[in-house]
């Protein structure tokens, strides 16, 4: 007889805005590798591709969970989950640049098996211990929400003055509002905010962001961090940076982006930066970042619903009806 792994419930995106709730065999780790029990899950907007286009591998990016595995140094901790694989010593990894590894090129959730699921297999290396005080609710805010925009600021900072510039944020989904909270919390004091959304706008403006009407041309920043991912919005970005500013691209868009090189694009120096996720050396940062301002975080996870509500919840999530809301395995926040 072979031992057959016991099963396990997970989502299937199946393309063209259809998800199915399967059974699937319970994932079997590698060498180098733990099962992690998911918690929570949180569902994130670059997923609506894998909504729209269907997925290879289960998805979902945002996770955290348990390490369910006797013996283990972390057994039973509570764990976020670094989506990029990395290898740990190329040049890259050496610097410190863990989410750009230049050896292995895979993301959790997207080349491999990811948290839409009661268990996934999860490289050793990828596994960040969560201090318990921040809890299963709050925990994946540690990654993109948290993580992907203090890195954006951090990576601006380098490029600008030392001083607090002005800055303008454009899109205030989960990442755009994380700019926002994480800008406030490093001392950023002028903060505008571009968004058409009434009830994303309305919660900016009360993490202290001044809202500005979309499209505006009236005022020039010193950094800029576009989350929308909207061309449109990239295009206004050039034409509003300050000379010697900052333009950071966090927002995706599949479709190419040409910019025209006219005057407005030629006779200023400015620098274009695109930031992706964050190095894992930023997360104790991230985690004092969260609990210095746990009240607005929490703010953000509007929703939490178990597996079988995922396809009408990811649908509402799509629609803008929810901000942050997690998958929860388990109790409910």
């Amino acid at each position: 007889m072979t031992n057959q792994s016991p099963p396990m419930r997970a989502a299937d995106f199946r393309g063209g805005e259809v998800i199915e709730i399967t059974t699937v065999p319970r994932p079997v780790p590698g060498e180098a590798e733990v099962l992690l029990r998911v918690t929570r899950t949180a569902l994130c907007g670059s997923d609506f591709k894998l909504w729209h286009n269907g997925a290879e591998h289960i998805a979902g990016h945002e996770i955290s969970g348990r390490v369910e595995q006797p013996g283990h140094p972390l057994h039973d901790r509570l764990c976020a989950v670094y989506i990029p694989q990395h290898c740990g010593h190329c040049a890259a990894c050496a610097a410190g640049r863990t989410q750009s590894c230049l050896t292995v090129s895979s993301l959790i959730g997207w080349n491999r098996d990811g948290g839409y699921a009661e268990y996934v297999a999860v490289p050793e290396n990828c596994l960040l211990p969560v201090p318990e005080d921040i809890g299963e609710d709050l925990a994946p805010l540690l990654l993109d929400t948290i993580g992907t925009s203090a890195h954006a600021l951090r990576e601006a900072a380098r490029h600008l003055p030392d001083t607090r510039p002005s800055v303008l944020v454009t899109g205030a989904g989960p990442v755009g509002l994380g700019v926002v909270l994480a800008a406030r919390a490093l001392g950023h004091d002028a903060i505008d905010l571009a968004e058409p959304n009434p009830a994303r706008a309305a919660l900016a403006q009360e993490f202290g962001a001044r809202l500005v009407p979309v499209g505006a041309r009236d005022r020039r920043y010193d950094l800029i961090v576009e989350c929308s991912g909207a061309h449109v919005a990239r295009d206004l970005a050039i034409e509003l940076v300050m000379p010697g500013g900052v333009i950071a691209l966090v927002g995706e868009n599949a479709a190419p982006w040409t910019i025209a090189e006219d005057k407005v694009f030629r006779r200023k120096d400015f620098a274009l930066l695109r930031t992706f996720y964050f190095p894992k050396g930023d997360f104790d940062a991230n985690v004092e970042l969260l609990r210095a301002n746990r009240d607005s975080y929490a703010r953000l996870v509007d929703d939490a619903f178990p597996l079988d509500a995922l396809p009408r919840k990811f649908a509402e999530f799509a629609r803008g009806q929810s901000i942050k809301p997690v998958l929860s395995f388990g109790r409910t926040c």
